[in-house]
């Protein structure tokens, strides 16, 4: 069972500091736990992928009509927590085994090594159906 696990710009329950404003060594231990975590899932094969995404402010929103230019709005946006900070795809044996890998990484360390609890939004894969 494939899963998607999702994290945004939004404030986490433990932490609503931004990260670009915590210290370099806070910054460092949670790139090296979310590094760590993706060695872990990848060595248990249970990783598909896992990307970062760019700021909200580099972002664009692009909807189209399917006939004339598509018409692209550039962040910044205000509600950035609309916006994906980042993902993971895991390939596991169950809905809990994923739970448990986001409740793994919504524990990530925050600004003097507290876990952040961070909200990781879980959501299965679907397959499409068999062309008929």
């Amino acid at each position: 069972m494939k899963f998607m696990l999702v994290k945004t710009y939004s404030p986490a329950a433990n932490c609503d500091i931004p990260l670009p404003e915590w210290a370099p060594e806070d910054i460092a231990a949670h790139i090296d736990f979310q590094r760590a975590l993706g060695e872990q899932l990848a060595a248990a094969g249970e990783l598909v992928d896992a990307q970062g995404l760019a700021a909200p402010d580099q972002a664009m929103i692009v909807s189209s009509d399917g006939r004339s230019a598509p018409v692209v709005t550039d962040g910044p946006f205000p509600e950035t927590k609309e916006f994906l900070a980042g993902y993971w795809i895991v390939d596991v044996d169950s809905a809990e085994r994923a739970v448990e890998i986001a409740a793994q990484a919504s524990a990530a360390p925050g600004p003097n090594g507290v876990p952040i609890g961070e909200y990781i939004e879980v959501r299965q894969v679907m397959s499409a159906p068999e062309p008929a």
